[in-house]
């Protein structure tokens, strides 16, 4: 944890405490005044969502200097590690699992269309980047590609993988991580801003959406038939169970994740070496299991209300993680991640179009594989709260198949830079 006495910030707050208050306190306020107090305060968050300023304002406070994300422990190991799949419990305990499984093979469909389409989207990025301005992808700019990819694709634990297989520069991968930052970001941020306006969108494009609104009418009903105020034992074993399965799944992860780095050969290529997967995936699974049982009753009292708050931490602690000054000294690596990232958004949106998918399916195939398993739960969550663990869950397949893609996207792409 960031202490005050962190020699390697320069930040006005350096300590974790004092951090997290603040953070609660803008939340608060962000809350507060999204409620409605005057009727400017009605006006502007009919236009601009409560969640897009609670990802954006920590961001402002890290690139002015006030606060430094990078060297806080608020996201890793707190927030990332802990409240992430907590909420994962939480969330999942309440869902419709045959009412989930009801949303159909598209919404797979649509997961794999963008795992493909950032394949290509690399390719004609760094092609158009070589015609544009040929400096941009000179040297090992390639491999920052790959370990982009991975990161896209995947998450951190491929993108890593990928900066070892192809010994990528620090430096190089640090420019890639900004552009992973700045863009994916970016783009989380105006897939939550469209969220709040997916039925217009759906409605312009003809989508079905009778099995996503069957859900929330099935979660809806659920949970008015159950509802009550709760008590404080209530609260006592939602925040027990949540806290204890997170407990149980890092106890497991460990030993897990070590045993299958020592004994299983291709560990490493799907990431079972990495104690996160493990901690993601145990979390959605004990979830489900309790979601068949009267454990799913726990809603009523406000399980997934709980869930949703450890949610807006999370989005808060992503937030503060982006300098957005920094996004400036690298403008055309800047410009290769949009073009890259626009490519990815052209074509998952015309097999969405092909497919007639609602906007949620589009949502969930762009996020599950750009944002992974840390970020999706927070989009999906926008449409209902209960569908964070479908977030969660195609997230998590982006770990057992960005090591490989992102590996034919590197090989393909040092080809193309003439150094295969």
């Amino acid at each position: 944890m960031a202490t005050p006495t962190d020699a390697a910030s320069t930040a006005v707050i350096q300590n974790d405490i004092v951090l997290f208050g603040l953070i609660a306190a803008t939340l608060g306020l962000i809350f507060w005044l999204s409620s409605g107090p005057t009727p400017f305060w009605k006006k502007f968050f009919a236009w601009v969502p409560a969640l897009l300023l609670c990802y954006f304002i920590p961001g402002i406070y890290n690139s002015v200097g006030l606060i430094d994300g990078s060297a806080s422990g608020l996201y890793n190991p707190i927030a990332s590690r802990v409240l992430l799949p907590a909420a994962l419990v939480l969330l999942t305990l309440t869902i419709d699992l045959r009412g989930v499984l009801r949303l159909g093979p598209k919404l797979l469909a649509m997961y794999a269309a963008a795992s493909l389409s950032i394949m290509l989207g690399a390719f004609v990025a760094f092609w158009i980047m070589d015609l544009l301005h040929p400096a941009t992808v000179a040297g090992d700019t390639w491999g920052g590609m790959a370990a982009l990819a991975g990161s896209w694709i995947g998450g951190g634990a491929n993108m890593l993988a990928m900066k070892e297989i192809f010994a990528v520069d620090e430096t190089t991968f640090g420019q890639f991580v900004v552009v992973d930052v700045g863009v994916g970001y970016i783009w989380m941020a105006v897939l939550i801003f469209f969220a709040n306006r997916a039925s217009a969108i759906d409605a312009r494009t003809g989508a079905d959406t009778r099995a996503i609104e069957t859900l929330k009418e099935r979660l809806a009903s659920y949970q008015k038939e159950h509802e009550r105020i709760p008590s404080l034992t209530d609260l006592m074993v939602i925040i027990g169970i949540a806290f204890g399965t997170v407990g149980l799944c890092h106890a497991i992860a460990g030993p897990a994740s070590a045993w299958f780095a020592q004994n299983v050969s291709w560990a490493r290529q799907v990431s079972l070496h990495e104690p996160f997967v493990w901690v993601v995936v145990l979390s959605t699974l004990i979830g489900l299991g309790l979601s068949l049982t009267r454990a799913r009753t726990l809603d009523g009292a406000g399980a997934s209300k709980i869930g949703t708050l450890f949610l807006y931490i999370l989005i808060a602690c992503i937030g503060m993680q982006m300098d957005i000054g920094s996004l400036a000294d690298k403008p055309w690596l800047l410009v290769l991640g949009l073009i890259w990232i626009l490519v990815h958004i052209a074509l998952l949106a015309l097999v969405g179009r092909l497919l007639r998918v609602p906007f949620f399916y589009f949502a969930m195939g762009s996020q599950s594989n750009i944002g992974g398993p840390a970020s999706a739960p927070v989009v999906a969550a926008v449409f209902h709260p209960s569908l964070a663990p479908v977030g969660a869950l195609l997230g998590a397949l982006g770990y057992a198949t960005g090591t490989v893609a992102a590996y034919v996207v590197g090989v393909v792409l040092r080809g193309m830079a003439g150094q295969g």
